[in-house]
């Protein structure tokens, strides 16, 4: 039995780490000899559309419209996998707000709660000077020493 073994790369032909060999992935050839390339494509809006209505059938959400293409807006912006999970959140939130079909609204208040990577890494640039391990210049390393003696 041959062990499988998924790799992810985009890193086109580069220098093999540790070597000043180029080849295909950054690969050692012998070890690319063995691989089954498989060429991947970003989900198209269509697809994407598709995709989550049989996600909203399997798991028995009416939708609006509305929020049918405002999700998929959201799935070409983020990530489906991101999307996906917006569909269940929005969900919960429509029964609990006594909806029978789920509406936009439903989906912007649950977007509004959870962040897609893009939007997290956003606030983190944003507010990363108010986090205890942001990086400081040898500058205010300087006050923040002085400051400790002084008081």
């Amino acid at each position: 039995m041959a062990p499988i073994l998924v790799v992810e790369t985009n890193r086109g032909i580069t220098i093999i780490r540790g070597t000043n060999y180029r080849s295909p992935h950054g690969t050692p050839n012998g070890f690319l000899d063995l691989l089954l390339i498989i060429s991947t494509q970003p989900y198209k809006e269509e697809e994407i559309l598709k995709i989550l209505d049989i996600k909203c059938q399997e798991e028995d959400v009416e939708i609006s419209e509305d929020a049918r293409v405002l999700l998929t807006k959201i799935g070409v912006n983020t990530s489906l996998r991101y999307t996906i999970h917006l569909i269940t959140s929005a969900a919960l939130a429509c029964q609990k707000w006594k909806g029978k079909i789920m509406e936009v609204e439903d989906i912007t208040r649950v977007y509004n709660l959870f962040y897609d990577v893009k939007r997290s890494t956003q606030y983190l640039m944003e507010y990363q000077s108010q986090y205890m391990f942001k990086e400081i210049s040898a500058g205010e390393a300087e006050e923040d020493e002085t400051t400790a003696m002084v008081s």
